[in-house]
Formats: structure tokens, sequence, C-alpha cells
């Protein structure tokens, strides 16, 4: 049983003690399992926030993704692109805050919906291309759990024009593409990914993702104080 993970934001024992058993009988439930000490903790999370057991399974990842991860989040000031508010609103602010990320999404900006309507696509599309304009997508965490044509378009500006995000957690959800979307990405070895094969996914499963690996970071930092001490 992996005790990585136990940064928590509960605020009272109560609350820690449901979150610690709740990851318990998790644990229990799943029983033996392919994923790594640091992988796990981020399915477990996922698996926390749906109550469902078929992401154990269904989450892949790339051989880097980890640490590519955490790695992007101890160098401050990285970039969270996602492809809806949901994400956003989400992710703890103050979590992002101690290591000086912040987010940014457009799918409901004018100018997105604009041109989405002028090139008849997807203001998901249109939403991936303005950050990649802004150049928000190098060196960026980008969740994207909400728009299959999102992350097919990534992968066209990974392939086509060159951008390199540090992490792409790849869970749209849906029944037009999102399976498709996610095999695409996980074609890609010069970028990390973490994807949930076939159509579930969701903003949830997004959020969930990137807390546990700002778990793992700030594992990771108290290790490196502690031992520079």
């Amino acid at each position: 049983m992996s005790t990585i993970n136990t940064v928590t934001e509960q605020l009272t024992r109560a609350g820690q003690a449901i979150e610690h058993d709740s990851f318990a009988i998790i644990d229990a439930e799943a029983g033996t399992h392919a994923y790594t000490e640091q992988q796990w903790p981020i399915v477990r999370r996922m698996i926390h926030a749906n109550a469902d057991f078929d992401f154990n399974g269904l989450t892949d990842f790339h051989s880097n993704a980890i640490d590519a991860g955490i790695e992007a989040m101890l160098a401050g000031g990285r970039p969270v692109v996602a492809d809806v508010e949901m994400i956003c609103s989400g992710l703890s602010q103050p979590r992002l805050a101690h290591f000086g990320m912040k987010t940014w999404q457009f799918i409901s900006d004018a100018d997105v919906i604009e041109r989405a309507k002028q090139e008849d696509t997807t203001r998901a599309v249109q939403a991936m291309r303005k950050a990649a304009s802004r150049g928000l997508l190098d060196g960026a965490i980008v969740g994207i759990g909400n728009a299959p044509t999102a992350l097919i378009e990534l992968v066209r500006l990974i392939r086509e024009e060159g951008v390199r995000p540090a992490l792409v957690v790849g869970m749209p959800v849906g029944f037009v593409s999102a399976a498709e979307s996610k095999d695409l990405m996980a074609e890609l070895q010069d970028v990390p990914w973490i994807v949930i094969r076939g159509r579930k996914g969701g903003s949830t499963l997004v959020v969930a993702a990137l807390h546990a690996l700002l778990a793992l970071a700030e594992a990771r930092q108290k290790t490196m104080q502690a031992a520079q001490k």
C-alpha cells in the first residue's frame, strides 16, 4: 500500500480521518495493480473523486509523466492551461500559488467564439490555438477534461507547430472522438501525458489528477528541503 500523497487540504481531524479511511478502502478494494508507487496516488485520487474503480486500469501514463509534472511544478511559475473553466475553478488556488502557478482558459472569449464561427471549428480548437499564440503552452501543464477537439488540436500543435507542454493531462469525456483523441495523445513520445483510455473522463478527474501531482510535488519539495539541512 502506498503512503505517498498524504498532503491534504482537510482542515479538521474529522475531515482528515474520512479522507484517510476513504483512501484505505480504495487501496483494499483495488488490491494488486500494475501502477508504480508514484502513479498509484494519481489513480487513487481519481477513484476517490468518482467512486469508479474502472480508472484502475483505464488510466495510462507516459513513462516520464510523473517526474515531468513534478519538475514543472517545482520549477515555479508554470501556467496551467485548461480547456474549460471548470478545471480552473476546481483547482486549489492556495496550492497553485505555493508553486507560483496560474490557470488559463479561453473557451468563452469573444474572439475565440467569433473565430470558431468563421472557420467552422469548435471553440475548444480556437481556445488551444489562442493559448499557443500567447506562448502559454510551452512548458505548461495542460488539462483537458471536456473537449476531445481540444486534445486533437493540441496533438496537432505539438506535431506540426512544435509546441512543447511539460505535461498533458488528457481526459476528455464523451462519445464523439473522446477515445480517439486520447489514443492520439498516447502515440506521442516527446511530450509526457496522462490519459484515460476509452470514453470515460471529465474535468473532475483532471482536477483530481492535478491535485495528486501537486501533493507529490509538495512531498518532494519537503524531502529536498530536509536533505539540505
